[in-house]
């Protein structure tokens, strides 16, 4: 197979022919010699904006390969593929027992119960479909199902965010293509699997966790759901048994550790295990709303606004106290959502459709913490996040507190909106942000926009929208692991997100995948 790079396109040009007409001009045959072609990479070059280009990655079949000059953006590829290993020898005498169905949980029970090994999957919250009746209870009533909300139940917090799976891992074994393509076997739009920006969005994701639980099953896994680890045997420094719903013993074998970040009673629990960890760095902040269409003027030009899809953005900057502030989980044509999951403490996130329609874009805009801050404490990150959230909730009476960009600065309470209005899930109240972080942190964050209003214009207006608290950036822990991805005790394989070796959808499901293959390695099915 040939793969042709750097195939630039007009926007207001862009079709298949003109694709094949490029390609064959780039390698100097005639367009009939392509057998077949699919597209490897497509991304926007918008640095001119009055000539906004497509850039394409394609990959070629010909009939005849012989007279092909080969350079930088004409190379030979070989077929890209994900291996999973060959399995090992020892022998397992009780269940793996895998702990939550978030990416990380989900994958390495995919590919576990795919060759033989029958895990069981047990998940604290419900199936995606009663999670959701849940979670929209609690938009528009406020009533919390504590097990059961944005932040737990099958599929996990990134089944609530919008399904982005931007990564920066490097992936030298195909693992992220084998996630991509499982998402797309499994009802996700195949332009994951080129896309330079790939989202499935919340509304398809939905099915997508869906499909992959009756795959599981249809394999021969099991998935309980409502049934929450309270507690775990140690024989010998190995795992014995655990404990679900504080009533029922399960002897295990091994036991998959894939937790999610909020599962903060679980960390307290293992703690107490004496389950090695340490703390680590995390940030805080608030969730910042613009109209989408200043950003799309913004990042493409008033000629290409209303042509390309909602426009993303990434910002970062270092303030003069040292700390980074940055943009996380930015939603294009997206909404607000209170992602609650402990009564009397408020977090909120962002989310998208796969439309990414509504008016309005936002992301976090967040400043880093260090287990500095905290004296080093294991638990330190999680108290900070748990007091923050706490005056959140006070803050806003329940509801999410909200605040305008210039009213922040200024240090007063809103009273309306002006020219953003919000797309928001759950009720909201107009408070005084500046009473819901530390000032270096508040301070960090205005001093960022005067410089983030330089990139983006528009972006430091007044009437821009924050709203808090934006504390579950990531895991303030982490549970230390060895080379075989063993915990401190034997056959405990702390994964993904919530044990702090992943960030996102896809690299959680990459950490789940590379447990699985750990487990292979080792056990026969």
């Amino acid at each position: 197979m040939i793969r042709v790079r750097q195939i630039k396109i007009l926007v207001e040009e862009d079709n298949k022919d003109k694709l094949i007409d490029i390609v064959s001009k780039k390698l100097k045959i005639n367009k009939d010699s392509i057998l077949n072609y699919k597209i490897n990479k497509k991304s926007i070059d918008a640095r001119d904006k009055n000539k906004i280009y497509y850039v394409y990655e394609i990959d070629v079949n010909l009939d005849n390969e012989s007279k092909i000059r080969f350079g930088k953006d004409i190379i030979r590829v070989d077929k890209e593929e994900y291996i999973f290993p060959d399995n090992g020898n020892e022998k397992l005498d009780r269940r793996i027992v895998i702990v939550g169905s978030g990416p990380s949980g989900l994958f390495c029970g995919y590919l576990l119960s795919k060759y033989g090994y029958k895990p069981l999957i047990i998940e604290r919250g419900e199936r995606v479909e009663d999670r959701i009746n849940s979670v929209n209870t609690f938009f528009e009533t406020g009533k919390l199902n504590p097990n059961s909300n944005i932040q737990f139940g099958e599929g996990g917090a990134g089944t609530f965010s919008d399904g982005k799976l931007n990564t920066l891992i490097k992936d030298t074994d195909n693992r992220m293509k084998f996630v991509y393509e499982t998402f797309v076997e499994n009802g996700a739009d195949p332009d994951i699997l080129y896309d330079y920006k790939p989202h499935i969005g919340t509304d398809v994701l939905v099915n997508v966790i869906k499909n992959m639980r009756e795959k599981i099953i249809s394999y021969g896994g099991e998935i309980r759901f409502n049934t929450c680890l309270t507690d775990i045997d140690i024989v010998d420094n190995k795992i014995s048994s655990i404990e679900v719903n504080n009533n029922e013993k399960i002897d295990v074998s091994l036991l998959v550790l894939a937790i999610g970040h909020s599962s903060r009673d679980t960390i307290r629990m293992l703690l107490s295990k004496n389950i090695k960890m340490e703390p680590k760095g995390f940030a805080v902040g608030y969730r910042v709303v613009h109209n989408q269409d200043m950003i799309d003027a913004s990042q493409y030009g008033e000629k290409y606004k209303d042509i390309l899809s909602p426009a993303t953005y990434k910002l970062t900057y270092k303030a003069s106290n040292n700390r980074g502030v940055y943009s996380f989980c930015m939603c294009p044509g997206g909404y607000v959502v209170n992602a609650s999951s402990e009564e009397n403490k408020l977090c909120i996130n962002g989310m998208s459709y796969r439309k990414r329609d509504s008016k309005t874009a936002n992301s976090a805009i967040v400043v880093t913490m260090f287990p500095k801050d905290f004296n080093n404490s294991i638990l330190g990150g999680i108290e900070f996040q748990e007091r923050i959230e706490n005056v959140a909730y006070e803050l806003g009476n329940g509801f999410i507190p909200t605040q305008l960009l210039g009213d922040f600065i200024n240090d007063k309470e809103s009273i309306s909106f002006r020219n953003v209005i919000p797309d928001i899930k759950g009720k909201y109240k107009f408070s005084n942000l500046n009473k819901l972080l530390p000032k270096e942190l508040n301070d960090s964050i205005k001093e960022s926009f005067n410089y983030f209003g330089r990139k983006i214009k528009g972006f430091d207006n007044s009437d821009t929208v924050l709203l808090g608290v934006e504390a579950r950036t990531s895991s303030p822990i982490r549970i230390v692991r060895n080379d075989s991805f063993n915990s401190s005790i034997i056959g405990i394989y702390p994964c993904g997100e919530g044990a702090g070796y992943a960030g996102g959808i896809t690299s959680s499901a990459i950490d789940g995948i590379k447990v699985a293959e750990e487990i292979r390695k080792k056990y026969k099915k």
